[in-house]
């Protein structure tokens, strides 16, 4: 690997040697990938890149142009060969004569499955025009910040020109036009009305960079990126703290604190139509930009970039707020500003809405700025709320390098005018220009990305739910948190052994995704425990919605029980489960959102047995718990409980001196140097011949009992235990 000489910010990551081995479609997987692992030069899945190649017609046997394009919704950094779709030139080509206008130009797509190369299901993407109008072998197209800042900069070809001097190169400029058909035919006017010109700058949008080799793309779009973020860069080092007009507020000392304690509110009312997951960041971006004058300003303005508003809407919402506001004030705060997003945007939505419109979405924002504390980002899932925090950066990024620039004013002549939209109409603030409100909404709502979005997967029973479960670290906890990953949950599991519940958060995290799993160590004797594993949890995804509690001790006593083993047993299986009820209550009271609450109990509850006392009343006591907190929390919370039998296997109550304990008891032959889960098995299946159905309690057999019990299916089942029990007659229920 080479560093290219002149490199301030990027660096050259190509393998000659590598690359050599690999044929054209795999340099350009090698191409977009290392391209895409770097978010300075484009964010998670924007932009596209492609490559022309000259490949065996499989029908003819001629040879054939083909373009590999990046498919549509793919990844740059993490893209495989399968990702591009395969598309016949000489028929993309052809497609200039069926092109009836702009008006009419979302009908091309249609065509684009026609020109398709061999037997891909690689849908093409919108931008599939862009590339094959290039009259070039490769080309990128990325949406680097500093890039985008010079696009969305009311003096952006001026301060492009004044770049092209610097350092050499021969941008060219483009107005902004949606991408489509249009845009591809505007593409190559370009490139003939400015023959040389080594890149396009796409107003208010992105970059456009070629080669004549992948090697050459690859350094091409570096060297340009890299000298764009050194002109831009300095512009914005010259505004020192005078940026976004300077500091209007400072950032509180106690904002981790204040933001966890707002998260499960905040999280509650922007969850009103479909639930979602949180994060929050206090990154130095955030902060700079939160805490300065113009914020309100540029936030309401809206983004620039159609990769980033698609993700963060057409603008975040900003709560105003300084540091005499306490948490009780800025909830008020916070329910006020929603209600007025909400009212705009359904404004927004009504104005520009066409009868062929996509149904109106959520109107709750993506985003949430609050000055002092941070930036607050919600999504289907974690990694979609953390991607949606990173794409608002970028937002800041390109607002930040564009107002560095200069400080133009409303009134002027802006350079992204064009065909599309009216000077008049894009937003302008300290010399950064928004999309105009129509052209957004044609993004936003625009037929081809909602059917995109149709594309996309159906979510899994418990998507969107976040998951706490205690004992998670082995027996019945290990299999819920498993089962609860598998079914599209995020799940925080924890345990007294904090080793064991992260080895089997990496489990779960197999199944869900790193991003959806995360684990802590809790002692639940103690309220402030619970209370961390509870911060942890909001820390971790935002809130939470079901509480599963698995965690129990069974008191081993030979003859009378001691006072303080009565007493620990009582403490660890009654009270903590009152506490952490109690904890998680005020989680459930504060996002006002539908949860469920699942504790374990036993069959000892109801069936009385010599020697194991403290346990069966501890468990008599659960039980009759789950009866009072079902009528404590309700409506909103559901609370249940299962009441298996003996579980054997994988329980941390049955080590081996109590199971060869057992097994001596009841006269049943073994072997003394069978492992440990031998000699379980071998008592399992004496119980199990107790039970109606002669079959062993297993750990899964319990979590899916407390998953249905947990979940959707079980919505108007609250304050009842179900017995998993294999058919005890003796345990029926009284």
């Amino acid at each position: 690997m080479t560093q290219t000489s002149g490199l301030h910010y990027l660096k050259d990551l190509w393998d000659e040697t590598l690359a050599a081995t690999l044929d054209e479609p795999e340099q350009l997987r090698y191409r977009s990938n290392l391209l895409g692992a770097d978010l300075r030069i484009t964010n998670f899945g924007g932009g596209n890149t492609s490559s022309k190649v000259t490949q065996e017609d499989p029908l003819t046997g001629a040879a054939a142009e083909v373009l590999w394009v990046k498919g549509s919704g793919g990844d740059l950094g993490t893209i495989q060969r399968r990702g591009f779709a395969t598309l016949y030139m000489e028929k993309l080509m052809a497609l200039e004569h069926r092109y009836e206008g702009v008006a009419k130009e979302d009908a091309m797509v249609e065509f684009y499955p026609l020109c398709t190369f061999g037997l891909n299901p690689t849908a093409a993407s919108i931008d599939t025009p862009l590339h094959a109008f290039l009259p070039f072998p490769h080309v990128d197209h990325l949406h680097p910040d500093w890039a985008i800042a010079m696009a969305a900069a009311a003096n952006g070809r001026e301060k492009m020109e004044e770049f092209n001097r610097e350092f050499g190169h021969r941008l060219t400029w483009l107005p902004w036009q949606r991408p489509g058909f249009e845009l591809g035919l505007m593409l190559r006017r370009a490139v003939e009305e400015n023959p040389g010109c080594d890149g396009i700058l796409l107003g208010c949008h992105g970059l456009f960079t070629w080669g004549e080799t992948q090697r050459a793309c690859y350094l091409n779009s570096l060297t340009m990126i890299d000298d764009l973020g050194k002109f831009v860069l300095r512009h914005v080092e010259q505004k020192g703290k005078t940026l976004f007009g300077g500091a209007a507020t400072e950032s509180r000392e106690n904002r981790k604190d204040l933001a966890l304690e707002l998260m499960p509110f905040l999280r509650g009312r922007i969850s009103a139509k479909k639930r979602v997951i949180g994060s929050w960041s206090d990154a130095a971006t955030v902060m700079g930009f939160v805490n300065s004058r113009d914020a309100g300003t540029l936030a309401h303005l809206g983004t620039s970039c159609p990769d980033h508003f698609i993700r963060t809407k057409i603008r975040p919402l900003l709560v105003a707020a300084d540091a005499s506001n306490d948490p009780a004030a800025l909830r008020a705060k916070i329910a006020e500003a929603l209600e007025t997003y909400r009212k705009e945007y359904t404004a927004y939505y009504d104005e520009h809405a066409e009868p062929a419109s996509p149904a109106l979405r959520d109107p709750t924002p993506a985003v949430v700025l609050i000055p002092g504390i941070g930036m607050f980002s919600f999504g289907k899932n974690k990694a979609e709320s953390r991607i949606t925090g990173e794409f608002y950066m970028n937002a800041i990024h390109v607002m930040e390098g564009a107002t560095s620039l200069g400080d133009a004013r409303p009134g002027c002549q802006v350079p992204q005018a064009g065909a599309a939209a009216r000077s008049e109409a894009f937003p302008l603030h300290t010399n950064y220009v928004a999309l105009p409100a129509r052209e957004a909404f044609r993004i936003e709502y625009w037929a081809l990305e909602d059917a995109k979005l149709r594309r996309q997967p159906p979510e899994k029973e418990l998507s969107r739910r976040i998951v706490l479960v205690v004992g998670g670290a082995s027996g019945i906890g290990r299999a819920v948190a498993l089962l609860a990953a598998e079914r599209g949950a995020h799940v925080m599991i924890t345990d007294r052994d904090g080793a064991g519940a992260e080895a089997v958060a990496n489990e779960a995290r197999a199944v869900a995704g790193k991003e959806a799993v995360a684990a802590t160590a809790v002692d639940i004797r103690h309220r402030d425990a619970i209370a961390a594993a509870m911060r942890a949890t909001v820390a971790a995804f935002g809130g939470l919605d079901l509480l599963i509690n698995t965690a129990a001790v069974f008191p081993s006593a030979a003859g009378e029980i001691a006072d303080a083993i009565w007493a620990s047993t009582l403490e660890l299986n009654v009270t903590s489960n009152y506490l952490l009820a109690d904890e998680a209550g005020k989680l459930f009271a504060e996002q006002q959102l539908d949860a469920s609450v699942v504790l374990t109990s036993s069959a000892n509850a109801v069936v009385p047995k010599r020697g194991s006392e403290a346990y069966d009343v501890s468990k008599a006591a659960v039980s009759h718990l789950v009866r009072e907190l079902a009528v404590a929390l309700g409506p909103k919370v559901r609370v249940n409980g299962i009441s298996p039998a003996t579980v054997v296997k994988g329980s941390t109550m049955f080590p081996r001196d109590r199971v060869t304990a057992s097994l001596k008891k009841y006269e049943l032959v073994f072997d003394e140097a069978a492992s440990d889960d031998e000699l379980r098995g071998i008592l399992a299946r004496f119980y199990a011949q107790r039970t109606l159905t002669h079959r062993p309690i297993e750990p899964e057999d319990c979590a899916q009992a407390i998953l249905f019990l947990a979940g959707p299916h079980a919505r108007c089942t609250t304050g009842h235990l179900l017995p998993v029990d294999g058919g005890l007659p003796e345990a029926f229920l009284r």
